[in-house]
């Protein structure tokens, strides 16, 4: 049941969600809204249009055939029906997160995402590489979207709601907004860390320490692509700037370039599509970068023909590594008698891949080229990075399926055989869904070009034409410079990787430097325990206190807000004896030896507080505060009486520096009393409970009735803290007595 239950929940998905393909092939957008959290303008909604439709039939669609792969993968895994309910979870999350329409809904979805990724990374907990490639993905993507929850906010406040069908509206707002520039730093913080984006790549490829489902499913369609996703949900508020356009054309530059020639390195076969995962997250930034037809086309077409071709290949990746036992490609050879159906699926996805017709690669090619050509920043920069990926792409497409097939290979730890139904029935499927969208070209322009460009651009017929053959044109010369490119370079891949060990395998390894920066953190973590819990209360006090006065004392000055103006002359005789008395009370308290003296002062404040309760008139609270006072002098001074002499000596007197530190913590809190009681006060939660205390809690006493009727759990909770307080105040004291006999 666990293997099949999450097929047919996938499934049903997906057959669901393209019931909205009619209407949203015809322009209609369709929202779901149901208040959340109404008093921080947060409400569970859901949008559904060209963009997020296109991501949900990925995900579930893809979802399906991965499903169905990782029973027969896994089967016979006593952790399976574990791993069924992480892999459901992540793809209930993936769907939340591109159907959002609340930008905190949004970003709940997000770290779900993270948390459930993390558990699939590190499946297998027992072997230390997948635990430390788990962590590593969740603390660099958690920690990115701790920035982007900061972007999300400003972005909320500044636009006036959180609601994004409403934010993008308002692009020209965002865009003249003060806050402009932190919004944007922050959201592509989260956007890039997700993506994987230069220098935030390094965890993507560690995350290959999953089993070969996830992988496969996490690179063609679901968490990796949720960076990309949010860039281009927000596209038509953030774009339009120089910042934005730069931002975006050198990040996805370089990490398309940079992933390509690492790609060239690898002799792990899932590695090498792990990179060119990176180039291809590369690509789709670098045409987010620009505003134009032809980049948004080809950021649909090619989105589309990434998912196919990547979730394939990962899948053929697992049939090779089940059929023989290792993924090593200077190994494996001459798989194509034992695995045919597996070589035949590896071929078609390769094809495209390469982007050679008729795939839809192919055309996701040319439009690439369309758009760098038109590109806003530096056509000639765009056009060679992209040349250079797009033929480094080729010969790593050749090398994938090719090599391990056709070519020669070594001994196998085990004999290959090929895999069942069930594997090989994603890989053929996805490999051949590439090929029938790159001869019917027009069917994927229809429902995934025409209706993203209206959510990108706001008009579907700003979506280029998609043609298998437009004629001989400059980015068709470029697609044979690229083919012409990439054989040369698949010829001479041997020198090529030894250039490239020579070059690009001396760069900063960040990954490795990933180990150093975790030390350091438990290093720091490790001091500042030693500094700070050091099992003295008196230090911990310190700490709170010293904290609280300072934080509090920078916020009132960095706000102006110390607009005090001090008037003593309506007080009288009898208010001033109260100040005199609680004045004294502290006074002594500072300056006695004696405990028990200490707290009779300190109770002696209390009589003055109550004091100035009956003074204002409140003679319930008055007494209140007069039997815990009593109450705690009396029980405090028992305590004292059967507790160890701290400083017998005298040696250490804190009370010159406990002084200073009482007298600048009570300084801001009178500082912040003032303060607020300089401005007008809002009174209508006072005139609520003057009109609603006798008609629905039949009370007359306003204070009580508060407590113990419209505060009651609230004061329930109190009490139940203070009883287990108290609790175990006794079972300490006991404890101490009893070893005091001892």
């Amino acid at each position: 049941m666990a293997g099949w239950a999450p097929v047919l929940l996938s499934a049903t998905l997906f057959a669901w969600f393209c019931t909205f393909l009619p209407a949203v092939a015809e322009g209609e957008v369709l929202l779901w809204q149901l208040d959340w959290v109404p008093s921080l303008s947060v409400s569970l909604s859901f949008l559904v249009d060209g963009l997020s439709l296109t991501f949900l039939l990925l995900i579930s669609g893809i979802g399906t055939l991965v499903m169905l792969y990782s029973d027969s993968y896994l089967r016979g895994d006593p952790q399976y029906a574990r791993f069924a309910l992480y892999l459901t979870s992540f793809m209930l999350s993936m769907l939340g997160l591109v159907a959002a329409d609340n930008l905190i809904a949004l970003f709940v979805f997000w770290e779900l995402t993270t948390i459930t990724s993390y558990l699939l990374i590190g499946f297998h907990n027992d072997e230390a590489d997948s635990r430390r490639s788990a962590l590593q993905a969740l603390l660099v993507t958690g920690t990115g979207a701790l920035a982007m929850m900061a972007g999300m906010i400003l972005m909320g406040v500044a636009a006036g709601t959180f609601e994004i069908s409403e934010i993008v509206a308002q692009g020209d707002v965002l865009r003249e907004h003060p806050w402009y520039l932190a919004i944007m730093i922050l959201i592509l913080a989260g956007a890039f860390t997700k993506s994987a984006q230069v220098p935030f790549h390094f965890w993507l490829p560690n995350a290959m320490a999953a089993p070969t489902p996830v992988s496969a499913f996490l690179h063609s369609a679901t968490m990796v692509k949720g960076g990309v996703y949010l860039l281009a949900r927000l596209h038509p508020a953030l774009s339009g700037t120089e910042v934005w356009l730069w931002t975006l054309t050198i990040a996805g530059a370089a990490t398309a370039v940079f992933a390509s020639l690492q790609a060239m390195r690898q002799t792990d076969m899932k590695q090498v599509l792990a990179y060119t995962t990176l180039m291809a997250l590369g690509t789709l930034t670098l045409f987010l970068a620009s505003g134009s037809a032809y980049a948004i086309t080809a950021f649909v077409v090619f989105l589309v023909t990434h998912s196919f071709y990547k979730a394939s290949l990962f899948l053929m990746a697992g049939c090779v590594d089940h059929g023989t036992g290792t993924r090593d490609l200077r190994v494996l050879g001459g798989l194509a008698r034992a695995m045919p159906l597996t070589a035949l699926a590896a071929a078609i996805a390769a094809l495209s891949m390469a982007g050679l017709p008729p795939f839809i690669g192919f055309i996701a090619k040319e439009l690439g080229y369309g758009g760098s050509i038109e590109a806003a920043s530096s056509p000639l920069l765009v056009t060679g990075a992209a040349l250079i990926a797009n033929a480094l792409m080729f010969t790593v497409a050749a090398v994938v399926a090719l090599n391990p097939f056709w070519r020669r290979g070594g001994e196998t730890p085990s004999k290959p055989h090929e895999a069942d139904w069930q594997m090989l029935a994603g890989p053929l499927i996805l490999a051949a869904l590439g090929l029938a969208a790159g001869i019917f070209p027009h069917v994927l322009e229809h429902y995934a070009a025409a209706p993203i460009a209206q959510s990108l651009l706001g008009d579907a017929e700003k979506a280029k034409e998609l043609h298998l053959w437009a004629g001989v044109n400059t980015p068709f010369l470029l697609s044979l410079a690229t083919f012409a490119l990439g054989l040369v370079l698949y010829f001479a891949r041997g020198a090529l990787r030894r250039a490239l060990e020579s070059t690009v395998g001396r760069l900063p390894d960040l990954d490795a430097r990933w180990d150093d920066v975790i030390d350091g953190l438990k290093g720091f973590a490790a001091w500042q325990t030693r500094l700070l819990q050091t099992g003295k209360l008196r230090r911990y006090l310190v700490v709170i206190f010293a904290t609280y006065a300072g934080v509090m004392a920078v916020t009132l000055a960095m706000k102006a807000a110390v607009v005090v103006e001090l008037d003593f002359s309506d007080l009288i005789l009898k208010q001033w004896m109260v100040v005199g008395l609680i004045v004294t009370g502290a006074a002594i308290v500072t300056v006695t030896r004696s405990r028990l003296a200490a707290i009779a002062a300190l109770g002696t404040v209390g009589i003055g507080v109550a004091l100035t309760f009956i003074v204002y008139s409140a003679p319930d609270v008055a007494i209140t505060q007069l039997l815990i006072e009593t109450l705690n002098v009396v029980l405090v001074s028992v305590a004292l009486l059967r507790m160890p002499l701290l400083d017998p000596a005298g040696t250490h007197d804190h009370r010159p520096k406990d002084a200073v530190l009482a007298l600048a913590v009570g300084g801001v809190v009178a500082t912040l009393l003032l303060c607020v009681l300089a401005v007008p006060m809002d009174m209508r939660l006072t005139q609520f409970f003057e009109e609603a205390s006798y008609p629905d809690a039949h009370g007359r006493n306003i204070v009580n009735v508060i407590l113990v009727d419209f505060r009651a759990i609230d004061t329930f909770g109190e009490i139940t803290v203070v009883v287990i307080a108290a609790l175990s105040a006794y079972a300490l004291l006991r404890t101490t007595g009893r070893r005091d006999r001892a």
